[in-house]
């Protein structure tokens, strides 16, 4: 038992250097973005999808690349369009003539049989090609005619789209966002990180990015983050946090009943605690803290909750709600990290 205590330990401590080092790369290409990076690689960690929101020229497509520039690992972007079918996804049978002259079909893979897929402007396409991903996203695999193919491992679904722009959009529906593990809000830089990016990126140098993990590498550490602990007081947090997202549950605070339509669904704690796990390895930690789950709560939760007219009225935002949410369910007596 104490090998096994202190080889994980070893395992915390070289992943928490990876992690520095994979930030010092990114660090090269992208200027800030500090809780944007840690969310995408907490997803990668643990084998979630990620949404991206933020408005035209914040870099989250670049964000994307460069991640995967650093992960030895297949990469592909599809800029999802309003003509696209579901089949320029996943793929599609051809019928082609063999060597003996017999003709039979052949399966040609779609980008999604990568490992990074990055789907530019999801919102762009209608709902049937959106849901061609479904598949892919909740079960790892593709089902074209009558053949499933497994889709290779690891494999990630890193989507984009622009909150402001809204004609000739298709709003994701619910199931397919409650897919992505993380909700990821990519927001304005402040003033010295802009100045940085206007220095950088005028200089016409583009920087060598380093690989630092392969794919083998990446499906190890998943399987090592799982086996962060997470006491059972904590997993009882979460359970009260998602319940009193319900408006119709009885641990519902009175302003989640007044605001809220619907709240969020078992998944979402899943989510929570495999993202606080990420979090607390990235961090060099054997267990969850509380905090864990506070840093991971409003991306995972903000497109798990439907706020009503009264909210939107008050002005008040999925955030503010969550935020507030998290000050109203009381915490388990248990020990802080420092």
């Amino acid at each position: 038992m104490a090998t096994e205590k202190r080889d994980f330990d070893d395992f915390l401590e070289k992943f928490r250097k990876h992690r520095e080092l994979m930030q010092e790369e990114l660090s090269k290409i992208i200027v800030g973005q500090k809780p944007v990076i840690e969310q995408i690689l907490g997803a990668i960690f643990t084998g979630g999808h990620c949404l991206l929101e933020g408005v035209p020229g914040l870099a989250k497509t670049l964000t994307v690349a460069t991640i995967a520039q650093i992960l030895d690992v297949h990469f592909k972007r599809v800029q999802f369009t309003p003509d696209l079918m579901p089949s320029d996804i996943t793929g599609t049978n051809v019928l082609d003539e063999n060597e003996s002259g017999r003709r039979e079909f052949r399966f040609v893979e779609g980008p999604v049989f990568t490992n990074v897929l990055l789907a530019d402007e999801i919102n762009r396409t209608p709902p049937k090609t959106q849901a061609a991903l479904l598949q892919a996203m909740q079960e790892r695999e593709v089902t074209v005619g009558q053949t499933t193919y497994r889709l290779p491992e690891p494999f990630f679904v890193i989507a984009t789209q622009n909150p402001i722009e809204q004609e000739g959009t298709y709003p994701l529906p619910e199931a397919q966002l409650d897919r992505f593990m993380f909700n990821v809000v990519v927001d304005y830089p402040n003033l010295s990180e802009e100045e940085e990016i206007l220095t950088a990126t005028t200089r016409g140098e583009r920087p060598e990015i380093r690989k630092v993990l392969s794919a083998k590498s990446i499906l190890f550490l998943q399987k090592q983050v799982s086996m962060v602990e997470i006491g059972p007081l904590t997993v009882n947090y979460v359970a009260r946090l998602v319940r009193a997202t319900r408006p119709r549950d009885d641990s519902a605070p009175k302003f989640i009943r007044d605001l809220v339509d619907w709240g969020a669904g078992p998944r979402a704690g899943q989510f929570l605690i495999a993202g606080a796990k990420a979090m607390a390895a990235m961090d060099g930690r054997p267990s969850v803290a509380i905090e864990d789950i506070h840093r991971v709560a409003i991306p995972v939760l903000r497109h798990r909750i439907s706020t009503n007219f009264q909210a939107q009225a008050e002005g008040l935002s999925r955030e503010a709600i969550i935020a507030r949410l998290l000050d109203a369910v009381p915490e388990p007596s248990i020990k802080k990290y420092s």
